[in-house]
């Protein structure tokens, strides 16, 4: 049996690993065109600041692809035949299969601002090696970079190129810093942050125009408003989206919609071909269509569309959201959901610092968990709201939800005086 993937991204390398724990003769074959070995692409900031080398990247010793007997190819994939169960790469190169997995993750968005077809340098994102081979190439000290978009991944960008001495302007289209995730108070809170360390960040700001030189070579950017800032570098971090449009030239192209389209056991509209990862779209009835564009959940979503491959019954149900990051300095955890219709939430902030809490209750139980400033056991808050437990009985316990470190906890005096504040005003 020939098992095949597209992707040595977390979701297909997990999947990899995965068949070849329950099959010794099976043949894998995992195909890649960026890297030669799985990295860990949520440490590519640390790469860039030279914290690790890009060989530390790597959480696997190379050794262990052929002691598994994992076949690596470096190529691109331009050609799917479902019907010959047959792939070709661009060398012309065809690789067979009996079953396949496409786990080809995400790729950046590209906005559709004026000058962008003249762009031929100096336009960088920050998602694959390739694009931190960009920014080594254009950071230099003393030198001006634009960066737009407000997420994890612009902030990361802006945090390293502030280390290598670069003079720094962050533009954010929204109100505050990362509305998706961050109520107003946190995202101010964490703009002000940001701007101490003297990066230029302008909010409800946007790019209109890219300007370049006769070469191509990017020069700076126009806003909506009028204002032309010069640069030498522009980062672009206005999100992703599914590495799919490969397929839309494929022989045989499995129904994609925002990604390919899979079921619960991650089984495309083809015969033998799965989908997993930043790049599947899971739909099931009664239920909206599902893309994690998530580390953590591509390395389960790897996990389950293995057993699929393997036969096994798979009915994947998304867990409970969980993300961590920092934002310079400050630790961020959020785990759960603020969504939830009729739900409320309890914000507070320790007086006098970067640290702030926040959390959601709905139908009498606790939805969501959004942290700063501190660091905090998720796997706490996960059971938590499994366990539907209260928002009061929460906060009686909310130190069992903190991790032990050597340089000491956070003081949760502030943070349960000010709820017993609010239940107070509220029975008033």
């Amino acid at each position: 049996m020939r098992y095949v993937i597209i992707g040595n991204g977390v979701a297909g390398v997990t999947a990899a690993f995965a068949i070849r724990e329950r099959l010794d003769d099976a043949a894998i074959t995992v195909i890649s065109a960026e890297s030669d070995y799985f990295f860990s692409r949520t440490a590519l900031m640390y790469a860039f600041m030279d914290r690790l080398t890009p060989r530390d990247l790597e959480p696997n010793e190379r050794k262990v692809y052929d002691r598994q007997r994992i076949e690596r190819v470096r190529g691109l994939v331009t050609d799917l035949d479902a019907g010959a169960h047959t792939l070709t790469l661009e060398s012309g190169a065809r690789i067979p299969y009996d079953r396949l997995l496409i786990a080809a993750g995400s790729r950046p968005n590209r906005p559709n601002w004026a000058g962008m077809d003249a762009v031929r340098d100096g336009l960088v994102n920050f998602v694959t090696l390739q694009d931190l081979e960009q920014c080594e190439r254009l950071t230099k000290r003393g030198g001006r970079a634009v960066v737009a978009g407000g997420g994890l991944i612009g902030v990361e960008l802006v945090e390293c190129l502030h280390h290598h001495g670069m003079d720094v302007t962050f533009l954010v289209r929204d109100p505050w810093y990362w509305p998706a995730a961050l109520g107003e108070a946190e995202g101010r809170m964490i703009s002000e942050h940001i701007g101490r360390h003297g990066v230029s960040i302008t909010h409800q700001e946007a790019i209109a125009r890219v300007l370049t030189d006769a070469a191509g070579k990017v020069t700076g950017v126009v806003t909506e408003s009028g204002k032309r800032l010069d640069c030498d570098l522009l980062g672009v971090t206005v999100g992703v989206h599914p590495a799919t449009e490969w397929l839309s030239g494929v022989r045989t192209p499995p129904e994609t919609g925002r990604g390919v389209v899979v079921d619960r056991a991650f089984r495309t509209s083809l015969p033998d071909v799965w989908a997993a990862g930043d790049c599947a779209e899971i739909r099931a009835e009664g239920r909206a269509p599902l893309v994690e564009q998530i580390w953590y959940s591509a390395k389960r979503q790897g996990e389950a569309a293995a057993k699929s491959m393997l036969g096994d019954g798979v009915a994947y149900a998304p867990p409970i959201f969980y993300n961590s990051s920092k934002f310079f300095e400050i630790e961020y955890t959020t785990v759960g959901s603020f969504r939830a219709a009729g739900s409320r939430e309890f914000y507070a902030r320790v007086l006098g610092k970067e640290v702030s809490v926040r959390i959601a209750e709905a139908d009498g139980a606790v939805a969501g968990f959004n942290m700063l400033g501190s660091r905090w056991n998720h796997t706490v808050f996960e059971r938590w709201i499994a366990e539907r437990r209260p928002l009061a009985w929460c906060m009686d316990r909310l130190h069992q939800a903190q991790f032990d470190f050597e340089f000491g906890r956070q003081d949760l005096t502030d943070i349960r005086r000010q709820f017993a504040a609010r239940r107070m005003e509220a029975a008033a």
